[in-house]
């Protein structure tokens, strides 16, 4: 087992590494930009260090900066929590290089599920379903129009290397192609310099289901059942639960066994996350996050594991602590990301925190490294905090979920706290009937916005 790890993040989900770490007995060590000298994970980590300015550039995404501060620390694995470097295949070769262990996938893993034409290729080839359409990447706007005419309008198309919504474009009928194609490329020549699209089937009315997978490196692996992530505005997820509330547990089995076949087979070391696309009972794979997700205490939440913790051990060499049969359901989980924002337009809404309370009680988690007369920097994502509940079922998630959001406190900036406590009041939340359009159009009118 490790003696000290160094976390290359920041935030909530710094912290949330250093306090699995101290359970373990293993010391931590957080890096921070001049931004950050006094925020939480740094107080709370056994040692810090310095790594560069505001910029991410020059700090949290600066490799020689991170590899400097685990050589000056004695540091002998990297945890990267999500965002940031935590999916950088060169990330994890020099960390190798140098001798040290990064607490994830391999390389080559991260480099095949980055490239979502390779990763929807691979997992073709491993019996996960697809979504219909184009056979690799699409390099021009006659064979564009030639698949969107195969595959039936709408379609979507989709910058090979995009992600959070960044080069993603719907053409609904022929004449919709050309603007959507070309300006799918560009955003993904300006976001990801790389301007490769592929085109897939657009579906009408799915939800967003994904499957949490954890493997251990050597032909073993398990699931730890779906979450639906359906809510989301301008493809961003804004509230996530476990279970699925329309996922049958034939479906979860189904789907389950089958991503936990394929990661088998490939050697899948550490957390994972498979994501679909669900409709009239089927899935279609979209992409594969290979890293701790955001939204992962949920799961943890319904199985009673902490994700963390594994993900440490078997990078140490370790064997999983639990195997598929020990993995059963208890209740129902809900997160919901509160950001600092301001409604009805989300701009983002850095400042002072003049007081924080957060909620508790049975069955309430609040994952936040916000404390009182803490200064929120403008640099960084407008995440502040992770409220999430756990109930006996999803009715009793969702009143728990009102009453902790009524205890919650964040004075000194604007919150989205207001949205969650609007959309509790909505019947179709209360019923699990949404879809991945439904709070678009309930922002556009209700917000004005979406």
């Amino acid at each position: 087992m490790f003696k000290k790890i160094l976390v290359a993040n920041r935030g909530e989900i710094a912290l949330r590494v250093i306090r699995a770490a101290r359970e373990m007995g293993i010391q931590s060590v957080a890096v921070h930009s001049t931004a950050d000298s006094d925020a939480m994970h740094v107080r709370m980590a056994d040692e810090s260090v310095c790594i560069g300015p505001p910029s991410s550039a020059l700090s949290y995404l600066s490799i020689p900066s991170i590899i400097a501060a685990c050589e000056i620390t004695g540091a002998e694995a990297i945890h990267p929590g999500y965002g940031f470097l935590s999916e950088n295949a060169g990330f994890v070769q020099v960390i190798e290089d140098h001798g040290l262990t990064f607490i994830g996938p391999t390389a080559e893993h991260i480099r095949v599920m980055g490239d979502k034409i390779t990763a929807k290729d691979t997992m073709k080839a491993l019996g996960v379903p697809c979504v219909p359409g184009s056979d690799g990447g699409v390099a021009t706007l006659e064979d564009a129009k030639r698949i969107g005419e195969e595959v039936g309008y709408p379609v979507i198309i989709k910058a090979t290397a995009g992600g959070g919504g960044k080069g993603m474009k719907v053409a609904q009928t022929a004449k919709d192609m050309e603007r959507a194609f070309q300006t799918a490329r560009a955003e993904g020549k300006s976001n990801f310099g790389n301007d490769e699209v592929y085109i897939e089937k657009y579906l009408t009315t799915p939800r967003h289901i994904e499957i949490q997978v954890f493997g251990d490196g050597k032909g073993r692996a398990v699931h730890l059942g779906e979450r639906d992530c359906s809510l989301q505005r301008r493809h961003q997820k804004v509230f996530e639960e476990a279970p699925g509330p329309t996922i049958t547990a034939q479906e979860r089995a189904r789907i389950g066994k089958v991503c936990a076949d394929a990661m088998a087979d490939i050697n899948y070391i550490g957390a994972g996350t498979i994501e679909f696309l669900y409709e009239n009972g089927e899935f279609y794979f979209i992409e594969m996050n290979t890293r701790l997700q955001v939204e992962h205490p949920v799961t943890e939440g319904i199985f009673g594991v902490d994700l963390v913790r594994e993900q440490i051990r078997v990078a140490s060499g370790m064997e999983m602590s639990f195997v598929q049969d020990d993995l059963k359901i208890n209740g129902h989980a809900i997160e919901v990301r509160i950001n600092a924002e301001k409604l009805p337009n989300f701009a983002p809404c850095p400042g002072r925190i003049t007081q924080y309370h957060a909620p508790g009680g049975l069955g309430v988690r609040m994952d936040s490294a916000l404390y009182d007369g803490y200064r929120i920097p403008p640099y960084y994502d407008s995440l502040i905090g992770k409220l999430i509940v756990h109930g006996r079922d999803r009715p009793e998630a969702l009143a728990r979920l009102g009453r902790a959001l009524g205890e919650l406190i964040v004075d000194g900036v604007d919150t989205t706290v207001p949205l969650f406590h609007a959309l509790l009041a909505e019947p179709e939340i209360q019923s699990g009937d949404y879809n991945i359009h439904w709070l678009e159009h309930w922002l556009e009118t209700h917000l004005g916005s979406a």
